[in-house]
């Protein structure tokens, strides 16, 4: 075993482990799931269906874990290593996903028009180490692995190839021309499952998902009734109109070249019910689009943003003062970590709280591991996650336009930590996968009994 190792932790008993993450959710969830035990309960029920799917929901569990661990993120000035191995004052500072698991993966249309297959789903960013996303993916990797039936040297296997990818495009981005960009994953570019999903998105269209949400009535669109929505009153939809004019103040010069896109043709209520976002209030706002064909009309989406499980845990004022409010911290990451992000991306609040403004993508589809069960297959797609990982970290740096936070080449400061010890890297993410994978899978029966008996409070 590497020096480097995660070392054995003593595993409490069962009813300390039960007592622990019912406090972790209290702190979590407990704000929210007193303002709506209903869509908890569904939030719940989908995280007992599978280990990985309570895994999905509970990276504030998985953060504090890491904490109890010692993990950390170096203070400005702080000399030397800190926080575990690999981590100094500059790669403790590094923008992170945070909740980066095999599942959050996806396409998207870029600014420019393009199709790509990339990291999705920013609501958890932040900034610290680098380590705690690779962590999180390996982790994800082997429950992914145990619930295919894969053996522990095929999964160490699997975490290996993550490792060595991320490994070889972070060393690449480091060594190559500062400002150039290496191709993302596209049509032109991606293979296998990765091209497959490109190639769904490419089949979808606007209409489709217009057709899905909103009807024509009197020669205009408007959204339809049912399927959701909620019809707002009077005093309600003022708001949230004003809430949407601090929006427009937000988004990048180059996304306000025709006005009339951002007229407002209609606004409905929703209320979040997946596994992130149950109990947070969200809105849907249909505008007019890049011309005045009905077909072209856009809907984006005003959601209430959370509390990131990874900020609980990272004490840097520095970083904790940075944001305005939550919706701001996830657009600014967004925006930082994605190159030529979403157009109509921006932040606004509401009620006094931040919100996420973004838009209700037709293009959007999500990595599906369900028929991915080839280990040649798999594979592949975990190696091009791992190139993918790297190169959004890569992204958010001193060339980002926001070297405030992240002064430095990132690339350049995890390939100088990785290269001080090479062999242990990859052993360091095996190691931890299959501790942490382990422990996700207790932890599930332990929720599931939770849950089934009663004993959460507020359901």
């Amino acid at each position: 075993m590497s020096v480097l190792s995660v070392p054995p932790v003593q595993r409490p008993s069962a009813g300390q482990r039960a007592e622990e993450i019912l406090s972790v959710f209290d702190s979590a969830f407990g704000e929210l799931l007193a303002a709506d035990p209903a869509a908890f309960r569904v939030k719940f029920r989908k995280m007992a269906a599978s280990a990985f799917a309570f895994y999905r929901g509970t990276a504030c569990l998985f953060y504090r874990d890491l904490a109890a661990e010692g993990a950390g993120v170096a203070a400005p000035g702080t000399p030397g290593p800190t926080g575990g191995p690999y981590l100094d004052e500059r790669t403790s500072r590094v923008w992170i996903h945070g909740d980066l698991h095999a599942e959050n993966f996806g396409t998207y249309m870029d600014s420019q028009g393009r199709l790509i297959f990339n990291v999705n789903d920013f609501d958890e960013a932040y900034v610290g180490p680098f380590t705690w996303d690779l962590k999180r993916f390996a982790a994800s990797v082997a429950l992914i692995g145990y619930a295919k039936a894969l053996s522990d040297d095929q999964i160490s296997g699997l975490v290996r190839t993550y490792a060595d990818a991320y490994r070889e495009r972070i060393h690449t981005l480091a060594s190559g021309t500062p400002g150039e960009e290496v191709p993302p994953f596209s049509l032109d570019t991606a293979e296998g499952p990765l091209l497959g999903a490109l190639r769904t998105a490419r089949s979808l269209t606007r209409f489709s998902l217009l057709d899905s949400m909103t009807e024509i009535r009197d020669f205009e669109r408007r959204f339809a009734p049912g399927g959701g929505s909620i019809e707002l009153d009077a005093a309600t939809r003022y708001k949230v109109l004003a809430a949407f004019d601090g929006y427009l103040e937000t988004l990048p010069e180059s996304s306000l070249t025709r006005p009339d896109s951002y007229r407002v043709k209609d606004v409905v209520g929703r209320r979040g019910v997946g596994i992130g976002s149950a109990g947070l209030p969200s809105y849907n706002i249909l505008l007019e689009g890049n011309s005045d064909a009905l077909e072209n009309d856009v809907v984006i989406y005003l959601k209430q943003a959370q509390t990131p499980a990874v900020s609980r845990h990272v004490t840097d004022r520095a970083i904790r003062e940075y944001w305005q409010h939550e919706g701001h911290r996830t657009v600014i990451s967004q925006r930082a970590l994605q190159a030529h992000a979403d157009p109509w991306l921006g932040w606004t609040e509401l009620d006094g709280a931040g919100q996420l403004v973004a838009e209700v993508s037709p293009y959007a589809v999500d990595l599906d591991w369900s028929d991915i069960d080839d280990l040649d297959e798999i594979t592949a797609v975990v190696a091009d996650l791992g190139r993918a990982t790297a190169t959004m970290h890569a992204a958010a740096d001193d060339e980002s336009g926001h070297s405030e936070l992240v002064p430095f080449s990132t690339e350049r400061a995890i390939d100088a930590a990785i290269a001080a010890d090479e062999d242990g890297f990859a052993q360091l993410l095996v190691d931890f996968a299959h501790h942490y994978g382990a422990r996700a899978r207790h932890d599930h029966q332990t929720f599931v009994d939770l849950f089934r008996n009663g004993r959460i409070p507020g359901l």
